[in-house]
Protein backbone atom coordinates (compact mmCIF):
# COMPACT_ATOMS: atom_id res chain seq x y z
CA UNK A 1 0.00 0.00 0.00
CA UNK A 2 0.78 3.36 -0.94
CA UNK A 3 3.40 4.72 2.05
CA UNK A 4 3.65 1.50 4.14
CA UNK A 5 5.24 -0.88 2.15
CA UNK A 6 8.74 -0.33 0.45
CA UNK A 7 7.98 -2.12 -2.39
CA UNK A 8 5.03 -4.16 -3.62
CA UNK A 9 4.61 -6.85 -1.36
CA UNK A 10 1.99 -10.16 -1.49
CA UNK A 11 -1.72 -9.23 -0.22
CA UNK A 12 -2.69 -11.43 2.97
CA UNK A 13 -5.07 -14.19 1.95
CA UNK A 14 -7.69 -12.36 4.11
CA UNK A 15 -7.30 -8.81 2.76
CA UNK A 16 -7.50 -10.31 -0.70
CA UNK A 17 -10.72 -11.46 -0.47
CA UNK A 18 -11.89 -8.62 0.83
CA UNK A 19 -11.96 -7.22 -2.26
CA UNK A 20 -15.45 -7.14 -4.45
CA UNK A 21 -14.88 -4.46 -6.85
CA UNK A 22 -14.90 -5.49 -10.52
CA UNK A 23 -11.61 -5.45 -11.20
CA UNK A 24 -10.94 -7.92 -7.91
CA UNK A 25 -14.22 -9.93 -8.84
CA UNK A 26 -13.12 -10.31 -12.55
CA UNK A 27 -9.78 -10.86 -13.07
CA UNK A 28 -7.64 -10.92 -9.49
CA UNK A 29 -9.82 -13.59 -7.49
CA UNK A 30 -10.14 -15.35 -10.42
CA UNK A 31 -6.16 -15.79 -10.74
CA UNK A 32 -6.68 -13.51 -13.94
CA UNK A 33 -3.74 -10.32 -14.81
CA UNK A 34 -4.60 -8.63 -17.70
CA UNK A 35 -1.21 -7.25 -18.75
CA UNK A 36 -2.54 -4.69 -21.08
CA UNK A 37 -5.56 -2.04 -21.46
CA UNK A 38 -7.07 -4.05 -24.13
CA UNK A 39 -6.63 -7.18 -21.93
CA UNK A 40 -8.66 -5.22 -19.12
CA UNK A 41 -11.07 -3.95 -21.59
CA UNK A 42 -12.04 -7.29 -23.26
CA UNK A 43 -12.13 -9.56 -19.98
CA UNK A 44 -14.68 -7.33 -18.91
CA UNK A 45 -16.84 -7.52 -21.76
CA UNK A 46 -15.84 -11.24 -21.80
CA UNK A 47 -17.50 -11.86 -18.45
CA UNK A 48 -20.76 -9.76 -19.34
CA UNK A 49 -19.44 -7.38 -16.26
CA UNK A 50 -20.19 -3.22 -16.70
CA UNK A 51 -20.61 -3.62 -20.20
CA UNK A 52 -21.05 0.39 -21.11
CA UNK A 53 -18.16 2.15 -22.13
CA UNK A 54 -17.19 5.38 -22.50
CA UNK A 55 -13.80 6.69 -23.60
CA UNK A 56 -12.35 9.92 -23.32
CA UNK A 57 -8.88 11.45 -24.56
CA UNK A 58 -6.81 14.27 -22.85
CA UNK A 59 -3.31 16.04 -23.83
CA UNK A 60 -1.50 19.14 -23.02
CA UNK A 61 -0.35 19.04 -26.09
CA UNK A 62 -3.53 18.16 -27.46
CA UNK A 63 -4.44 22.00 -29.12
CA UNK A 64 -0.92 22.57 -30.29
CA UNK A 65 -0.71 21.87 -34.32
CA UNK A 66 1.45 18.70 -35.03
CA UNK A 67 3.47 20.38 -37.62
CA UNK A 68 4.39 23.47 -35.74
CA UNK A 69 5.96 20.87 -33.22
CA UNK A 70 7.11 17.79 -34.40
CA UNK A 71 9.36 17.73 -31.75
CA UNK A 72 6.74 17.73 -28.79
CA UNK A 73 5.72 15.07 -26.12
CA UNK A 74 2.19 14.40 -26.56
CA UNK A 75 1.40 12.20 -23.97
CA UNK A 76 -1.92 11.09 -24.57
CA UNK A 77 -4.04 9.39 -22.15
CA UNK A 78 -7.24 7.43 -22.43
CA UNK A 79 -9.51 7.92 -19.49
CA UNK A 80 -12.20 5.10 -19.83
CA UNK A 81 -15.31 4.29 -18.00
CA UNK A 82 -17.79 0.92 -17.43
CA UNK A 83 -20.65 0.79 -15.99
CA UNK A 84 -24.17 -1.24 -15.90
CA UNK A 85 -26.61 -0.36 -18.09
CA UNK A 86 -28.13 2.99 -16.97
CA UNK A 87 -25.76 3.05 -13.83
CA UNK A 88 -22.90 5.37 -12.83
CA UNK A 89 -19.74 3.58 -13.61
CA UNK A 90 -18.13 1.17 -11.60
CA UNK A 91 -14.91 1.38 -13.14
CA UNK A 92 -12.24 4.02 -14.34
CA UNK A 93 -9.12 3.24 -16.14
CA UNK A 94 -6.21 5.64 -16.74
CA UNK A 95 -3.77 4.39 -19.43
CA UNK A 96 -1.66 5.73 -22.79
CA UNK A 97 -2.68 4.29 -26.14
CA UNK A 98 0.47 1.86 -25.58
CA UNK A 99 -0.17 0.78 -22.27
CA UNK A 100 2.92 1.79 -20.78
CA UNK A 101 0.90 2.76 -17.89
CA UNK A 102 -2.38 1.54 -16.77
CA UNK A 103 -3.88 2.41 -13.23
CA UNK A 104 -7.85 1.45 -12.26
CA UNK A 105 -10.34 2.85 -9.44
CA UNK A 106 -12.59 0.58 -8.83
CA UNK A 107 -15.58 0.72 -6.76
CA UNK A 108 -16.44 -1.61 -4.31
CA UNK A 109 -20.25 -1.69 -3.49
CA UNK A 110 -19.93 -3.90 -0.37
CA UNK A 111 -16.58 -1.38 1.60
CA UNK A 112 -18.31 1.46 -0.40
CA UNK A 113 -14.48 2.65 -1.24
CA UNK A 114 -12.65 3.01 -4.44
CA UNK A 115 -10.00 0.36 -4.13
CA UNK A 116 -7.02 1.73 -6.55
CA UNK A 117 -4.76 -0.69 -8.49
CA UNK A 118 -1.64 0.00 -10.67
CA UNK A 119 -0.42 -2.75 -12.94
CA UNK A 120 3.78 -2.92 -12.52
CA UNK A 121 4.44 -5.60 -14.84
CA UNK A 122 4.37 -8.62 -14.66
CA UNK A 123 1.97 -8.26 -11.65
CA UNK A 124 -0.69 -5.61 -10.12
CA UNK A 125 -0.69 -3.72 -7.17
CA UNK A 126 -3.23 -2.58 -4.97
CA UNK A 127 -2.19 1.09 -3.74
CA UNK A 128 -5.09 1.38 -1.29
CA UNK A 129 -8.62 2.16 -0.78
CA UNK A 130 -10.43 5.46 -0.45
CA UNK A 131 -9.71 5.69 3.35
CA UNK A 132 -5.54 5.16 2.76
CA UNK A 133 -5.71 8.73 1.74
CA UNK A 134 -6.63 9.84 5.17
CA UNK A 135 -4.23 7.48 7.19
CA UNK A 136 -1.32 9.43 8.37
CA UNK A 137 0.82 7.06 6.98
CA UNK A 138 -0.13 6.87 3.32
CA UNK A 139 -1.90 10.59 2.64
CA UNK A 140 -0.40 12.12 0.06
CA UNK A 141 1.79 9.17 -0.85
CA UNK A 142 1.94 6.98 -4.12
CA UNK A 143 -1.58 7.29 -5.58
CA UNK A 144 -2.65 9.47 -2.95
CA UNK A 145 -0.55 12.34 -3.96
CA UNK A 146 -3.44 13.29 -6.86
CA UNK A 147 -6.65 11.27 -5.16
CA UNK A 148 -5.93 13.04 -1.96
CA UNK A 149 -9.29 12.31 0.11
CA UNK A 150 -9.87 9.10 -1.81
CA UNK A 151 -11.44 10.20 -4.62
CA UNK A 152 -11.64 10.04 -8.51
CA UNK A 153 -9.90 13.11 -10.13
CA UNK A 154 -10.87 15.42 -12.92
CA UNK A 155 -9.19 18.64 -12.43
CA UNK A 156 -10.58 20.62 -15.23
CA UNK A 157 -13.30 19.35 -14.51
CA UNK A 158 -15.55 22.52 -15.94
CA UNK A 159 -16.45 23.78 -19.63
CA UNK A 160 -14.10 24.19 -21.20
CA UNK A 161 -12.42 21.06 -20.09
CA UNK A 162 -8.83 22.37 -20.91
CA UNK A 163 -6.56 19.62 -22.69
CA UNK A 164 -9.60 17.24 -23.28
CA UNK A 165 -11.42 16.42 -26.59
CA UNK A 166 -14.63 17.91 -25.86
CA UNK A 167 -17.25 19.99 -27.42
CA UNK A 168 -15.19 23.04 -26.83
CA UNK A 169 -12.24 21.65 -28.79
CA UNK A 170 -10.56 18.76 -30.56
CA UNK A 171 -7.22 17.32 -30.31
CA UNK A 172 -4.87 17.39 -32.80
CA UNK A 173 -3.68 14.82 -34.19
CA UNK A 174 -1.09 14.39 -37.17
CA UNK A 175 -2.02 12.87 -40.59
CA UNK A 176 0.17 9.91 -39.54
CA UNK A 177 -0.28 9.48 -35.81
CA UNK A 178 -0.74 6.06 -35.44
CA UNK A 179 -3.44 6.87 -32.91
CA UNK A 180 -5.93 7.36 -35.85
CA UNK A 181 -5.90 3.40 -35.96
CA UNK A 182 -6.44 2.79 -32.43
CA UNK A 183 -10.18 1.78 -31.37
CA UNK A 184 -10.27 3.20 -28.53
CA UNK A 185 -9.50 6.89 -30.44
CA UNK A 186 -12.90 6.01 -32.67
CA UNK A 187 -14.67 5.74 -29.76
CA UNK A 188 -13.72 9.00 -27.79
CA UNK A 189 -16.41 11.34 -26.71
CA UNK A 190 -16.49 14.73 -25.37
CA UNK A 191 -15.15 15.38 -21.95
CA UNK A 192 -18.49 16.94 -20.78
CA UNK A 193 -19.81 13.33 -20.21
CA UNK A 194 -16.97 12.65 -17.98
CA UNK A 195 -17.63 16.03 -16.14
CA UNK A 196 -21.05 14.46 -14.87
CA UNK A 197 -19.71 11.32 -14.25
CA UNK A 198 -16.81 12.35 -11.98
CA UNK A 199 -18.71 14.76 -9.93
CA UNK A 200 -21.32 11.63 -9.29
CA UNK A 201 -18.50 9.73 -8.20
CA UNK A 202 -16.79 12.01 -5.77
CA UNK A 203 -20.18 12.16 -4.22
CA UNK A 204 -21.06 8.84 -4.26
CA UNK A 205 -17.93 8.35 -1.77
CA UNK A 206 -18.60 11.10 0.04
CA UNK A 207 -21.98 10.30 0.97
CA UNK A 208 -20.55 6.76 2.19
CA UNK A 209 -18.08 8.26 3.74
CA UNK A 210 -19.91 10.47 5.76
CA UNK A 211 -22.24 7.51 6.71
CA UNK A 212 -19.02 6.48 8.21
CA UNK A 213 -17.69 9.21 10.14
CA UNK A 214 -20.90 9.36 12.31
CA UNK A 215 -21.16 6.70 15.01
CA UNK A 216 -22.88 6.26 18.43
CA UNK A 217 -23.44 10.39 18.59
CA UNK A 218 -20.10 11.21 17.71
CA UNK A 219 -17.90 12.56 14.85
CA UNK A 220 -14.68 10.37 14.42
CA UNK A 221 -11.54 12.82 12.97
CA UNK A 222 -13.08 15.64 12.72
CA UNK A 223 -9.91 17.71 11.53
CA UNK A 224 -10.06 15.28 8.71
CA UNK A 225 -13.74 17.09 7.75
CA UNK A 226 -12.43 21.07 8.11
CA UNK A 227 -9.84 20.67 6.54
CA UNK A 228 -11.86 20.75 3.24
CA UNK A 229 -13.99 23.56 4.73
CA UNK A 230 -10.76 25.70 6.14
CA UNK A 231 -7.98 24.22 3.43
CA UNK A 232 -7.69 23.71 0.50
CA UNK A 233 -6.90 19.56 0.18
CA UNK A 234 -6.63 20.17 -3.96
CA UNK A 235 -8.07 22.28 -6.59
CA UNK A 236 -9.51 22.08 -9.93
CA UNK A 237 -8.07 24.37 -12.82
CA UNK A 238 -10.73 26.57 -14.12
CA UNK A 239 -10.31 28.72 -17.43
CA UNK A 240 -12.18 31.25 -19.52
CA UNK A 241 -14.14 29.24 -22.66
CA UNK A 242 -12.21 31.58 -24.94
CA UNK A 243 -9.42 30.99 -27.22
CA UNK A 244 -6.55 32.84 -26.16
CA UNK A 245 -5.59 33.48 -29.99
CA UNK A 246 -8.43 34.43 -31.15
CA UNK A 247 -8.56 37.45 -28.46
CA UNK A 248 -7.42 41.12 -30.25
CA UNK A 249 -7.42 44.31 -28.48
CA UNK A 250 -10.63 45.61 -30.23
CA UNK A 251 -12.25 42.63 -28.90
CA UNK A 252 -15.20 42.78 -26.40
CA UNK A 253 -14.63 42.25 -22.65
CA UNK A 254 -12.73 38.94 -21.12
CA UNK A 255 -14.19 37.32 -18.57
CA UNK A 256 -12.13 35.87 -15.74
CA UNK A 257 -13.38 32.17 -14.09
CA UNK A 258 -15.69 33.31 -11.30
CA UNK A 259 -13.72 30.88 -9.03
CA UNK A 260 -10.54 33.32 -9.38
CA UNK A 261 -12.24 35.64 -7.27
CA UNK A 262 -14.58 33.90 -4.55
CA UNK A 263 -15.66 29.96 -3.69
CA UNK A 264 -18.63 30.87 -5.85
CA UNK A 265 -19.73 27.04 -6.14
CA UNK A 266 -19.89 26.57 -2.23
CA UNK A 267 -21.16 30.11 -1.30
CA UNK A 268 -23.51 30.96 -4.05
CA UNK A 269 -24.92 27.66 -5.54
CA UNK A 270 -24.80 26.00 -2.35
CA UNK A 271 -25.18 27.82 0.78
CA UNK A 272 -27.35 30.40 -1.77
CA UNK A 273 -25.82 33.51 -1.20
CA UNK A 274 -28.34 36.24 -2.69
CA UNK A 275 -26.11 38.05 -4.74
CA UNK A 276 -27.22 40.80 -6.31
CA UNK A 277 -24.44 40.95 -9.29
CA UNK A 278 -25.41 39.46 -12.73
CA UNK A 279 -22.25 39.01 -14.27
CA UNK A 280 -18.89 38.40 -13.48
CA UNK A 281 -15.85 40.95 -13.54
CA UNK A 282 -14.50 41.08 -17.08
CA UNK A 283 -12.00 43.59 -18.31
CA UNK A 284 -11.14 44.98 -21.66
CA UNK A 285 -9.51 42.47 -23.90
CA UNK A 286 -6.82 44.70 -24.79
CA UNK A 287 -5.77 44.69 -21.40
CA UNK A 288 -5.14 40.72 -21.78
CA UNK A 289 -3.87 40.81 -24.84
CA UNK A 290 -0.83 43.19 -23.64
CA UNK A 291 -0.24 41.22 -20.59
CA UNK A 292 0.64 38.08 -22.51
CA UNK A 293 3.83 40.31 -24.01
CA UNK A 294 4.50 42.69 -20.91
CA UNK A 295 4.88 39.23 -19.09
CA UNK A 296 6.20 36.98 -21.37
CA UNK A 297 3.48 34.21 -20.99
CA UNK A 298 4.66 31.53 -23.36
CA UNK A 299 4.05 27.47 -23.15
CA UNK A 300 7.14 25.75 -22.58
CA UNK A 301 8.41 21.94 -22.36
CA UNK A 302 12.22 21.53 -21.68
CA UNK A 303 12.61 18.17 -22.50
CA UNK A 304 10.91 18.75 -26.23
CA UNK A 305 12.91 21.59 -26.23
CA UNK A 306 9.50 23.27 -26.58
CA UNK A 307 8.54 26.71 -26.47
CA UNK A 308 6.13 29.20 -28.05
CA UNK A 309 4.75 32.09 -26.99
CA UNK A 310 1.34 32.98 -25.37
CA UNK A 311 -1.15 31.64 -23.03
CA UNK A 312 -2.67 28.01 -22.57
CA UNK A 313 -5.43 27.37 -25.67
CA UNK A 314 -8.11 28.72 -23.45
CA UNK A 315 -7.54 31.98 -22.18
CA UNK A 316 -6.40 32.16 -17.81
CA UNK A 317 -5.81 29.18 -16.26
CA UNK A 318 -6.16 29.39 -12.99
CA UNK A 319 -6.45 26.91 -9.63
CA UNK A 320 -10.40 27.26 -8.31
CA UNK A 321 -11.49 25.50 -5.35
CA UNK A 322 -11.90 21.70 -5.78
CA UNK A 323 -15.43 20.00 -6.41
CA UNK A 324 -14.50 16.92 -3.53
CA UNK A 325 -13.85 19.70 -1.19
CA UNK A 326 -16.91 21.49 -1.50
CA UNK A 327 -19.02 18.72 -2.22
CA UNK A 328 -17.83 17.33 1.65
CA UNK A 329 -19.05 21.03 2.96
CA UNK A 330 -22.47 20.72 1.01
CA UNK A 331 -23.38 16.92 1.85
CA UNK A 332 -22.70 17.90 5.68
CA UNK A 333 -25.21 20.74 5.58
CA UNK A 334 -27.37 18.77 3.46
CA UNK A 335 -27.24 15.85 6.36
CA UNK A 336 -27.26 18.24 9.02
CA UNK A 337 -23.94 17.38 10.47
CA UNK A 338 -22.32 20.95 9.75
CA UNK A 339 -24.67 24.14 9.99
CA UNK A 340 -24.86 26.38 6.75
CA UNK A 341 -24.15 29.01 9.05
CA UNK A 342 -20.95 27.45 10.32
CA UNK A 343 -20.10 26.84 7.41
CA UNK A 344 -20.43 30.10 5.69
CA UNK A 345 -19.07 31.86 8.39
CA UNK A 346 -15.82 30.21 7.67
CA UNK A 347 -16.08 30.28 3.75
CA UNK A 348 -16.29 34.12 4.37
CA UNK A 349 -12.82 34.44 6.20
CA UNK A 350 -10.35 36.11 3.67
CA UNK A 351 -13.31 34.88 1.34
CA UNK A 352 -11.38 36.74 -1.71
CA UNK A 353 -8.86 34.50 -1.50
CA UNK A 354 -10.78 30.93 -2.61
CA UNK A 355 -7.87 28.77 -2.38
CA UNK A 356 -4.11 28.92 -0.44
CA UNK A 357 -5.39 31.02 1.95
CA UNK A 358 -3.22 31.28 4.97
CA UNK A 359 -5.85 33.02 6.78
CA UNK A 360 -8.64 30.53 6.50
CA UNK A 361 -6.11 27.54 7.53
CA UNK A 362 -5.04 29.59 10.56
CA UNK A 363 -8.23 28.41 11.52
CA UNK A 364 -7.61 24.59 11.83
CA UNK A 365 -6.20 24.94 15.11
CA UNK A 366 -9.53 24.97 16.84
CA UNK A 367 -10.42 21.93 15.53
CA UNK A 368 -10.21 18.91 17.17
CA UNK A 369 -8.52 15.46 16.61
CA UNK A 370 -10.14 13.17 18.69
CA UNK A 371 -14.28 12.43 18.29
CA UNK A 372 -16.64 15.47 19.20
CA UNK A 373 -20.28 15.41 19.68
CA UNK A 374 -22.09 15.60 16.02
CA UNK A 375 -25.17 17.95 17.91
CA UNK A 376 -22.76 20.65 19.05
CA UNK A 377 -19.09 20.20 17.87
CA UNK A 378 -19.60 23.02 15.14
CA UNK A 379 -20.81 25.54 17.80
CA UNK A 380 -18.14 24.61 20.11
CA UNK A 381 -15.52 25.01 17.51
CA UNK A 382 -16.89 28.57 16.88
CA UNK A 383 -17.02 29.62 20.69
CA UNK A 384 -13.12 28.34 21.00
CA UNK A 385 -12.36 30.97 18.17
CA UNK A 386 -14.60 33.58 19.48
CA UNK A 387 -13.27 33.32 22.64
CA UNK A 388 -9.17 33.24 21.23
CA UNK A 389 -10.81 36.24 19.21
CA UNK A 390 -11.21 38.88 22.29
CA UNK A 391 -7.80 39.17 23.10
CA UNK A 392 -6.17 38.84 19.59
CA UNK A 393 -5.87 41.68 16.74
CA UNK A 394 -8.94 43.12 15.03
CA UNK A 395 -7.37 41.97 11.74
CA UNK A 396 -6.76 38.36 12.79
CA UNK A 397 -8.31 35.47 11.32
CA UNK A 398 -10.10 34.43 14.75
CA UNK A 399 -11.63 38.28 14.84
CA UNK A 400 -12.62 38.26 11.55
CA UNK A 401 -14.56 34.52 12.07
CA UNK A 402 -15.97 36.54 15.57
CA UNK A 403 -17.46 39.50 13.11
CA UNK A 404 -18.71 36.55 10.83
CA UNK A 405 -20.29 34.43 13.60
CA UNK A 406 -21.83 37.77 15.01
CA UNK A 407 -24.70 38.41 12.48
CA UNK A 408 -27.74 36.90 13.63
CA UNK A 409 -28.89 33.55 12.06
CA UNK A 410 -31.46 35.27 10.38
CA UNK A 411 -29.47 37.89 8.67
CA UNK A 412 -26.65 36.36 7.61
CA UNK A 413 -27.69 35.07 4.15
CA UNK A 414 -28.11 38.88 3.19
CA UNK A 415 -25.51 40.54 5.02
CA UNK A 416 -22.93 37.88 3.27
CA UNK A 417 -23.86 38.24 -0.22
CA UNK A 418 -23.74 42.06 0.22
CA UNK A 419 -20.18 41.67 1.26
CA UNK A 420 -19.96 40.13 -2.28
CA UNK A 421 -21.58 42.23 -4.22
CA UNK A 422 -19.29 45.45 -3.02
CA UNK A 423 -16.35 43.19 -3.06
CA UNK A 424 -16.80 42.15 -7.00
CA UNK A 425 -17.98 46.08 -8.33
CA UNK A 426 -14.77 46.50 -7.08
CA UNK A 427 -12.87 43.86 -8.44
CA UNK A 428 -14.94 44.69 -11.94
CA UNK A 429 -13.50 48.87 -11.35
CA UNK A 430 -10.07 47.65 -10.77
CA UNK A 431 -9.65 45.44 -13.35
CA UNK A 432 -10.40 47.50 -16.05
CA UNK A 433 -7.55 49.65 -15.55
CA UNK A 434 -3.75 48.73 -17.15
CA UNK A 435 -2.37 48.91 -13.32
CA UNK A 436 -5.11 46.71 -11.85
CA UNK A 437 -5.31 44.21 -14.52
CA UNK A 438 -1.81 43.85 -14.25
CA UNK A 439 -2.27 42.69 -10.32
CA UNK A 440 -4.81 40.53 -11.35
CA UNK A 441 -1.73 38.94 -13.74
CA UNK A 442 0.33 38.56 -10.93
CA UNK A 443 -2.55 37.39 -8.18
CA UNK A 444 -3.12 34.58 -11.14
CA UNK A 445 0.64 33.60 -11.41
CA UNK A 446 1.03 33.69 -7.69
CA UNK A 447 -1.91 30.97 -6.97
CA UNK A 448 -0.29 28.92 -10.29
CA UNK A 449 3.18 28.93 -8.81
CA UNK A 450 1.31 27.70 -5.68
CA UNK A 451 -0.55 24.78 -7.48
CA UNK A 452 2.65 23.97 -9.13
CA UNK A 453 4.13 22.85 -6.05
CA UNK A 454 1.53 20.07 -6.04
CA UNK A 455 1.97 16.59 -7.38
CA UNK A 456 -1.35 17.35 -9.39
CA UNK A 457 1.17 19.54 -11.46
CA UNK A 458 2.29 16.44 -13.68
CA UNK A 459 3.18 17.90 -17.00
CA UNK A 460 4.69 21.50 -18.08
CA UNK A 461 2.20 22.32 -20.68
CA UNK A 462 -0.91 22.35 -18.03
CA UNK A 463 -0.08 25.92 -17.25
CA UNK A 464 1.92 28.90 -19.06
CA UNK A 465 5.26 30.30 -18.07
CA UNK A 466 6.18 33.53 -17.50
CA UNK A 467 8.83 36.17 -17.30
CA UNK A 468 7.64 37.01 -13.19
CA UNK A 469 10.61 35.51 -10.94
CA UNK A 470 9.50 32.45 -9.77
CA UNK A 471 10.75 33.99 -5.97
CA UNK A 472 8.48 36.62 -6.36
CA UNK A 473 6.16 37.05 -3.22
CA UNK A 474 3.21 35.26 -2.69
CA UNK A 475 0.23 37.10 -3.44
CA UNK A 476 -3.65 37.87 -1.96
CA UNK A 477 -6.31 39.63 -2.93
CA UNK A 478 -8.00 42.27 -0.65
CA UNK A 479 -11.43 42.79 0.07
CA UNK A 480 -11.52 46.25 -1.72
CA UNK A 481 -9.66 44.75 -4.64
CA UNK A 482 -6.66 45.40 -4.14
CA UNK A 483 -3.80 42.74 -4.39
CA UNK A 484 -1.04 42.71 -1.34
CA UNK A 485 1.49 39.88 -0.13
CA UNK A 486 0.88 37.33 1.63
CA UNK A 487 2.23 37.91 5.14
CA UNK A 488 3.54 35.02 7.65
CA UNK A 489 1.54 33.76 10.66
CA UNK A 490 -2.29 33.78 9.37
CA UNK A 491 -2.70 37.80 9.25
CA UNK A 492 -3.26 39.31 6.07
Amino acid sequence: MSGVDRGPVPMPVGQFAGLRDPMAMVFFRQGRWPMTLEEVLDGLTGAGELPAQSVYLISEAGQIPPDEAPGLRRDFRFAISRAAPGRDPDLLVSSDPGSVFLQVAAWDPVSRVFNYYMRISPAWVWTGDSWSSMAPESRGKGCFDSHVNGSVVMKELKQPWSNWQSMSATVQLAPDDPLRDNPLYRQVIGAERLELTVKGLVSRWTTARLSAVVDDGMVAHPDHLLRQLFTSTTVNLASTSTQSATVMSGDRDLSQPLGFWLNADALLNDLGLPVGMETVPTAPASLYADSLAAFGFRLEEQVSDFSQPGDTFFAFVVPEPAYEDNDVVRQSVEKSLMPARFAACALMVDFTNPVFSPVRAHLMRYVPTAPVPASTWCDDIASAVVAAARILPADSPEAEFARNWAVPEADWPGVFAQRVDVYLEKVTARIRTASGFDDCVRLAESRRRTFKDMRLNEFALTLPATDIPADAPRLRMNEDGTVGVVTTGGSP
